[in-house]
């Protein structure tokens, strides 16, 4: 399973002493305020920030990262995404996923969903993997690569798909037909 989390994104400065608006990727942000350094990336270089000071500016936060001292400053962390371990990322709760970890799930069909007819062995396993989780308008959308190389996106929803087994890295598809 995967460690750490993209769980913020820094966007401008925010007054004169050189603090930095944080947007919460997960929606909350009580988290995101008892974070004492983080890891902060900018395309390829990765850098730990010691956080010397936090409030909340609904929805998002505020934070002060140590030497970061003028607005000049923190406009060059814009941008920059916040990464934090899984322990301080945002608690789920029953039935919630990070991202990252249903990311690269093999997607399998459910035995008992298999069209008629067609004998046991030659029940196709594995129908593809998970790519990515969309954010829609009516709930989260999965981004599933079938074998054929071909992509499409199924709601996240528990009419759709089954059990979700991170140990096995295996996600159960209820209906074939929603990939057709």
């Amino acid at each position: 399973m995967t460690e750490k989390f993209v769980v913020g994104l820094v966007g401008s400065p925010f007054g004169l002493k050189g603090f930095v608006k944080v947007k919460s990727l997960s929606g909350e942000i009580d988290h995101l305020l008892k974070l004492k350094s983080v890891i902060l990336r900018q395309g390829a270089v990765e850098r730990v920030w010691e956080i010397e000071e936090s409030a909340p500016s609904f929805p998002s936060v505020v934070l002060k990262f140590k030497g970061i001292d003028t607005p000049e400053d923190a406009k060059a962390l814009s941008g920059a995404e916040l990464i934090a371990n899984r322990e301080q990322a945002s608690p789920l709760k029953k039935g919630e996923y990070y991202i990252e970890d249903l990311r690269g799930l093999e997607v399998i069909l459910d035995p008992s969903a298999a069209p008629e007819g067609v004998p046991d062995d030659e029940k196709p396993e594995i129908l593809g993997h998970i790519t990515d989780i969309l954010e829609g308008g009516g709930g989260n959308l999965v981004e599933v690569k079938l074998l054929s190389g071909e992509t499409r996106l199924v709601p996240f929803r528990d009419e759709f798909f089954g059990e979700v087994n991170l140990e096995t890295r295996k996600i159960m598809l209820l209906n074939q037909w929603i990939l057709e």
